[in-house]
């Protein structure tokens, strides 16, 4: 009698080696891929150390890291990070709320949709940065002008994209508020802004990473303070390690405070998670 459990083919047999084989390569990327930021830092330490690329410009890592020390230690460091980051806290929220709630406005309400969504898509390919010279004409030097740059840039972002996730939105859900007696409020706030979070988050982080370019950009003229303007004093001064501590650490502020939105936005958001 013979067997019914037939011998796999010689197909199935290298089918089933060469999907070891990607799995084992797969699991061997995700233990090497945290260390490639490491590796390429060794990489640049050696080429600036043994003149592989000019040092002037690509200082060693060893040289940008010390220069933060002293920076830190002295407290120049810390000074223009704490104004930078208050300027971005103000202008972000200051475009953050009026963004999702005109992007509700816009997208629960069809009629304010077709008055006002043409005006501002004509203004969203506008470089925000060319309208800070005019908020410095209006509001001077100081703070509102920064504030002001800041929030406009982060307001389209946002309101299109709460625009799109309201949009979005299944009609039926609103049909449901209606016939349980919902007032347009208890739409635009029980339905509308639930069913528009996961754009609405996706919409601060992207408008949050575009508001530290902002801030740089602004700082570097009509500003005294604030890593932007260090970063600038720093190349009219040629200081190259001290130019580079302040774009890593714009950077690593900028990946900090997406981090935080990502978070937020597990925690309230959890039916979008896969």
């Amino acid at each position: 009698m013979t067997s019914s459990i037939q011998e796999p083919s010689q197909e199935v047999r290298h089918a089933l080696k060469a999907s070891l084989k990607q799995r084992k390569g797969s699991r061997a990327i995700r233990i090497i891929g945290p260390f490639t930021p490491l590796a390429l830092l060794v990489i640049w330490e050696f080429a600036s150390r043994f003149g592989w690329v000019d040092a002037r410009f690509f200082p060693a890592p060893s040289s940008i890291f010390s220069t933060f020390v002293e920076l830190l230690q002295s407290g120049v460091l810390m000074d223009h990070t704490v104004i930078s980051l208050v300027r971005i806290l103000v202008g972000f929220t200051l475009g953050a709320i009026p963004g999702v709630l005109v992007g509700v406005l816009l997208g629960s309400l069809e009629w304010a949709r077709i008055l006002f969504e043409p005006i501002f898509a004509s203004m969203l390919p506008i470089p925000k940065i060319t309208i800070y010279p005019l908020l410095m004409l209006i509001f001077g030097l100081g703070e509102t002008s920064k504030w002001l740059i800041i929030a406009i840039g982060v307001f389209f972002t946002v309101m299109f994209n709460t625009l799109g996730g309201v949009l979005q939105t299944n009609l039926l859900l609103f049909d449901v508020a209606k016939a349980n007696g919902a007032n347009p409020w208890q739409q635009w706030a029980g339905v509308a802004l639930p069913s528009a979070l996961p754009s609405v988050f996706t919409g601060l982080k992207l408008a949050l990473g575009g508001s530290f370019v902002v801030l740089a950009a602004s700082e570097y003229v009509g500003s005294q303070s604030g890593l932007g303007y260090m970063i600038w004093s720093a190349w009219s001064t040629f200081s190259v390690s001290k130019m580079y501590v302040g774009i890593v650490v714009i950077s690593v502020l900028g990946y900090c405070a997406t981090s935080l939105v990502s978070l937020a936005q597990r925690l309230l958001v959890p039916w979008a998670r896969r």
